[in-house]
């Protein structure tokens, strides 16, 4: 009776490390990804501006800028849909709001590109810049997750 209750015992020890393991993978992984989208998110602030001024004047330049702006659509919609693991619920749901509001900037300036209106200096005076720093802001509290 005593050899069943302790394998019963090692059974469950065992099954809740494996568990734990895989919420510890889980979490390493959300890291891996969060801070690869945040660096994504770094790069962009770094090359679009340049981007939003050769615009003004060179047609390539403009191109380059929209290509940019929906490739950035299209991280921020792939980031938003990873399935975080419990513990980074809540920094995950800080990123979907700042990238809901990065993408609606996003989308703001390409109708004004398309109307004409090419203002680099919109650019960086916009929600866009200043979204991108609400999450590259939260790079410390991803980085928590990965140790």
């Amino acid at each position: 009776m005593k050899k069943m209750i302790a394998i019963a015992l090692l059974s469950i020890l065992t099954l809740s490390g494996c568990s734990l393991l895989g919420e510890v993978n889980s979490s390493l992984e959300y890291a891996d990804n969060a801070t690869e989208y945040v660096n994504t998110v770094k790069e962009f602030a770094n090359e679009v501006p340049a981007l939003a001024q050769n615009a003004v004047t060179n047609t390539e330049a403009r191109q380059n800028l929209e290509k940019e702006l929906q490739q950035m659509k299209t991280n921020i919609e792939e980031f938003n849909a990873i399935e975080p693991p419990q513990i980074a619920e809540t920094i995950h749901e800080k990123i979907v709001a700042s990238n809901q509001q990065l993408s609606e900037g996003i989308e703001l300036y390409l109708n004004n590109i398309e109307k004409g209106e090419l203002d680099p200096k919109a650019l960086e005076d916009s929600e866009i810049m200043q979204t991108i720093d609400q999450i590259t802001g939260l790079a410390n509290q991803i980085k928590k997750l990965g140790n």
